[in-house]
């Protein structure tokens, strides 16, 4: 029986690609949808889209005003913002989900793939981070060019 050997590398060794945030719609935390041609033959698109769409729906939600958001606001103010010790902000709510989801997929599907998913909230929600993890990433002095 022959058998097959991939090489997995550490997340900080291994190659990234960055789906950035979309500002076309303002201000609120919107990744991309463009598919990276790094991840050609790595991951279907749909696959890719789902997750890309899915964290997107997720931020509009925590973004979104509600009668509750804003009771929660006043509550804030009421009781000199001593309340967000006892109780989660609906934003910081919907963070978990984001992460659980990140969590989830990664399981699923990206890791299958020798691929890894970063949450964006911790690269700042500035980018989604995928990392290849059968690929070294560039050397000392040499930079990833990406377009």
């Amino acid at each position: 029986m022959a058998q097959t050997q991939t090489t997995t590398l550490s997340q900080a060794n291994c190659r990234k690609v960055f789906v950035q945030r979309d500002f076309s719609e303002g201000g609120g935390v919107r990744f991309g949808t463009r598919f990276p041609a790094e991840l050609e033959g790595k991951i279907d698109r749909p696959l890719f889209d789902y997750t890309i769409n899915t964290l997107n729906s997720l931020y509009a939600e925590a973004e979104k005003g509600s009668c509750s958001t804003y009771c929660e606001g006043c509550m804030a103010c009421l009781t000199a913002y001593i309340i967000y010790f006892c109780a989660e902000t609906h934003y910081e709510k919907c963070l978990k989900k984001v992460s659980r989801f990140v969590h989830e997929q990664n399981e699923q599907v990206w890791t299958k793939r020798g691929l890894l998913l970063t949450d964006p909230t911790e690269r700042g929600l500035r980018v989604v981070e995928i990392s290849l993890l059968t690929e070294a990433g560039p050397g000392k002095g040499e930079q990833l060019q990406s377009t």
